[in-house]
C-alpha cells in the first residue's frame, strides 16, 4: 500500500466515522467528501473501493441499523423514523423493507428476547442489516 493510499484510507475513515456518529443529520456526498478532503466523485469512487458500498448505501444501512435497535426497544415506527433522520415515513418503510426484507412494523412485532444473549461486542456484527435480494 502506497503512502497516498494509506492517507486516503485515513480520510475515508474520517467520513465513515462521521456517518456513524451523525447518521440522523442530513449528510450528502458533498459534505462527506469535504470531511474526507476529497472531491465528491473521487470520494465516492474511493469509498466504494474501500468499503464495498457507496457512501449513500452505507449511511442508509447505518440508519436502518439504529432504527432496528429503537424498534426492538419499543419505540414506535414513526418515532424511530424521525429519530434516525428520515422525514418521510414512506421512504423509511421502503428502505427498511429493501434492506431487511420486512416492514418496520413486522420487525417491531417479532420476539427479540433471544437477542439479549448476544454480547455487546458482537451485537453490531450480528445485528447489522444485510440487504435482502428481492425477487423480480
Amino acid at each position: 500500500m502506497t503512502p497516498q493510499e494509506l492517507a486516503d484510507l485515513v480520510q475515508l475513515r474520517r467520513a465513515r466515522d462521521r456517518m456513524d456518529r451523525d447518521y440522523a443529520q442530513p449528510l450528502d456526498v458533498m459534505t462527506l467528501a469535504s470531511t474526507a478532503l476529497m472531491s465528491p466523485s473521487h470520494f465516492s469512487r474511493k469509498f466504494l473501493a474501500a468499503y464495498g458500498e457507496t457512501p449513500y448505501s452505507y449511511l442508509m444501512t447505518r440508519r436502518i441499523e439504529r432504527a432496528k435497535l429503537l424498534l426492538r426497544h419499543g419505540v414506535s415506527v414513526t418515532d424511530a423514523c424521525v429519530e434516525v433522520g428520515y422525514s418521510s415515513l414512506g421512504s423509511f418503510s421502503s428502505r427498511f423493507r429493501e434492506i431487511t426484507g420486512e416492514t418496520p412494523s413486522q420487525y417491531a412485532q417479532r420476539d427479540h428476547h433471544g437477542l439479549e444473549a448476544v454480547p455487546p461486542c458482537m451485537s453490531k456484527f450480528v445485528l447489522r442489516p444485510q440487504r435482502v435480494p428481492t425477487s423480480v
